[in-house]
């Protein structure tokens, strides 16, 4: 494959100079910065991560602040999910919708005070959105990026890492819930939450000054642990069933289509696609997310969509697939039509190998 060229274009993080020691296999670009994606191999990365514990430069999942009188009325138009019910201190995901009732990002809010909000993205300009309907509707509200840059610590021993460098105070903080957490003297933000199913926490460290001393104190206190530095892993999110926005959800998909109907509350509050997503919360989604597993040898790197067949016609596509050692067999998302989506269901992968047989099934993650 072609070298990646970086550029300032392509940011750098606050964590960059720890994760270059640690001499990344391969990068990639996340919301305009540098996201690293393997360290040893997919392999080795995915089995360290289920049993020890990993710091990650998640930098890029940039934040959306957003602040002011009319800040609860902006986030609650972007959104199908009744945000009056997310509290302060609480973390909630939320699909982002356009008028046809299209994702456009998944983030996880985080409700800092009652007119204070972030919005946690997956990899789309969810600000440029943002601040195009507050200025559109002339709403009185602050939207910007602020110096906020996630650090991920997941894996088994998180907990006790964390603890080690926050406080044992962080080991009541409940699974999508935040808490403030001093280190140096300043604040940060630590939430129990992260890109897998491993358990683990993300810290939301403010100001790039801070992004080192937090980087390496973290690594410095999991010697023992057998810390290392890590990323998110494709193998386990696939086994866990977590979706990419832009690979298994993009715009041409409604949250009904991603599986998540249980965030969506189009009936109650005034959003953005609201009329489509009525009609669809109707009828039911015609095609929607599944987990499948794919037969024989490890499948080659996915790089575009992989056609499914069922029956003689095209019933969906895949969009994330590896090879998993600990199920023996290849894990992956697809979009599939109701018709073929129920599981045990077999259906055909045009993979650039071959055909393949695979199954509908639930989540690998045990």
């Amino acid at each position: 494959m072609p070298e990646l060229f970086l550029s300032p274009r392509v940011r750098s993080t606050p964590f960059s100079p720890g994760v270059r020691a640690a001499a990344p296999k391969a990068l990639t670009v996340y919301n305009h910065m540098r996201l690293a994606c393997v360290f040893e191999s997919p392999e080795a990365d995915c089995a360290h991560l289920k049993k020890h514990v990993q710091v990650w430069d998640v930098a890029a999942q940039r934040q959306v602040e957003v602040t002011g009188p009319d800040a609860c009325r902006l986030v609650q138009w972007m959104t199908p999910r009744d945000i009056v019910r997310v509290s302060v201190g609480a973390c909630a995901y939320v699909p982002v919708c356009d008028d046809s009732g299209g994702m456009l990002n998944d983030p996880v809010a985080m409700r800092l005070d009652v007119n204070h909000w972030w919005l946690s993205l997956a990899d789309s300009d969810v600000l440029l959105y943002a601040k195009g309907l507050a200025i559109g509707a002339g709403m009185d509200v602050s939207v910007r990026e602020p110096d906020v840059s996630p650090l991920a610590v997941q894996g088994p021993k998180a907990e006790d890492l964390v603890a080690r460098v926050f406080g044992d105070a962080i080991r009541d903080i409940r699974f999508f819930r935040f808490a403030i957490c001093r280190f140096n003297g300043e604040d940060h933000i630590v939430a129990r939450s992260g890109w897998s199913k491993q358990g683990g926490f993300e810290i939301y460290v403010e100001g790039r000054h801070n992004g080192m001393p937090v980087f390496n104190a973290l690594m410095e206190a999991g010697g023992d642990l057998n810390v290392r530095v890590g990323c998110p892993n494709g193998i386990e999110r696939l086994e866990s069933g977590l979706l990419s926005y832009g690979c298994d959800i993009t715009r041409e998909h409604t949250p009904y289509q991603a599986g998540l109907g249980a965030y969506c509350h189009p009936e109650t509050v005034e959003c953005i696609g609201r009329e489509a997503l009525l009609r669809e919360a109707a009828v039911g989604p015609s095609r929607q997310v599944r987990c499948l597993d794919i037969g024989g040898a490890p499948v080659p790197q996915l790089t575009d969509f992989w056609p499914v067949t069922g029956d003689g016609g095209g019933i969906g596509r895949i969009s994330s697939a590896a090879w998993s050692p600990e199920f023996r067999t290849n894990v992956a998302i697809g979009m599939i039509d109701r018709s073929h989506w129920k599981g045990g269901t077999e259906v055909e992968i045009h993979a650039p190998d071959g055909v393949r047989t695979a199954r509908i099934r639930e989540a690998f993650h045990r």
